[in-house]
């Protein structure tokens, strides 16, 4: 890159766009210690011709549960034929034929027959390969909680975790991953299946602030030219992503900023890059979250949006006594509506003085207000009944 004032159409602010991408893997994974020993612990009696421990990795989207494993198995099949590690993606593969071909093709380094191939001779074909390098397999179920959607979880389960019954091979060890913080995995087995599925439960807490902003630090000194990014507007990027509690958000949205520049000709980020990158990267989660609502949470958010777009008093209980008028509804109700505001990750309620708890939106007044926009407004008129 030159340093003249304007990029030339054959120039790019980025060093290296894969380290951007949600497939990447870093070469260190950040503050994640704990779990990565707990993995550890668990491939350990293999790696002594034993059989591994299975696990249930469970926490939000984007900690790190996905590229803990898959940097964990890269490092086993690097160093070891001992233990195969093999990954599914249960969002894609979610039928016992597809799980047990992309088990097979990461264990035989090839894809099985597409046609003709009884699921028991891509079994055989796995076991085979198992038994000759006397290893031990490992099958990490991501996004897990798709398999019991689709009714395929206790089959699955059962089946990789016996294998050794018919086939003469070591027994399975498996990961079992979740997003999915309401779905207990393991009280989703049955009978059989727990009697040889004893998973260790691995917790991912969503990053704080200051983690946010070192793994972004990463990416950026790994994947763009220096000075491309000012560090206040990647502090910015960092809370953003911290308030959706996602690190991927923040991954995108310097990417998106930077493209925004680069489409620009320009050498380096500005503050309007990373605005109008936040409403294109964090529209889609707000729609996602706004949709779980009930109508009368809904009501309440679109009134919320409205008034914090006006500039008015934000504290709850000014809220509160103002909405009387559109949308009249007891305290208690009002109350949970709100929670469930706090709790759909679209409101914060900050603890104040006198009038309650501040209401702070975490997205733009007007993209909620879009969000959430009922199809009628709600009249200027008191009624007895309360929000649905």
């Amino acid at each position: 890159m030159t340093h003249s004032s304007l990029l030339r159409s054959d120039e790019t602010l980025f060093r290296d766009p894969e380290v951007f991408e949600f497939t990447y893997l870093p070469g260190e994974i950040h503050h994640r210690d704990a779990q990565v020993r707990e993995l550890a612990f668990l491939l350990r009696p293999a790696l002594r011709g034993g059989s591994a421990g299975s696990a249930v990795l469970r926490g939000p989207p984007g900690t790190g549960k996905t590229t803990t494993v898959r940097r964990i198995f890269r490092e086993v099949a690097e160093t070891t034929r001992r233990v195969v590690p093999a990954y599914v993606n249960c969002l894609h593969d979610r039928t016992p034929s597809a799980v047990y071909r992309c088990i097979f093709e990461q264990v035989l380094g090839h894809a099985p027959p597409t046609t003709g191939r009884h699921l028991d001779e891509i079994k055989r074909g796995v076991a085979a390969r198992l038994r000759e390098h006397d290893a031990a397999l490992v099958v990490c179920l991501d996004d897990a909680n798709y398999l019991t959607a689709a009714g395929t979880f206790n089959t699955l389960l059962y089946q990789i975790l016996r294998l050794y019954e018919k086939w003469d091979v070591r027994k399975a060890g498996v990961f079992a991953v979740t997003s999915d913080l309401a779905l207990n995995l393991y009280a989703e087995a049955d009978a059989s299946v727990r009697s040889v599925f004893h998973p260790t439960e691995i917790n991912f807490p969503p990053y704080t602030r200051t983690e946010i902003r070192e793994i972004l630090a990463d990416r950026v000194r790994q994947g763009l030219y220096p000075r491309v990014l000012p560090k206040p507007l990647l502090d910015r990027i960092a809370a953003i992503a911290a308030g959706e509690q996602d690190v991927r958000v923040g991954i995108d949205l310097v990417r998106a900023a930077c493209l925004r520049a680069e489409k620009d000709g320009r050498r380096r980020v500005s503050p309007g890059d990373v605005t109008a990158a936040t409403r294109a990267v964090t529209a889609p989660a707000l729609r996602n979250r706004a949709a779980g609502l009930s109508t009368g949470e809904r009501a309440l958010l679109w009134w919320i949006a409205e008034r914090s777009r006006d500039g008015a008093d934000m504290a709850s209980g000014a809220i509160f006594e103002a909405a009387q008028e559109y949308l009249p509804v007891g305290k208690t109700t009002y109350h949970e509506h709100l929670n469930a505001l706090a709790n759909a990750g679209i409101v914060d309620l900050v603890p104040g003085t006198g009038r309650g708890r501040e209401v702070r939106l975490r997205y733009d007044a007007g993209d909620v207000a879009t969000a959430c926009k009922p199809r009628t407004q709600p009249a200027k008129s008191r009624t007895d009944h309360e929000l649905p």
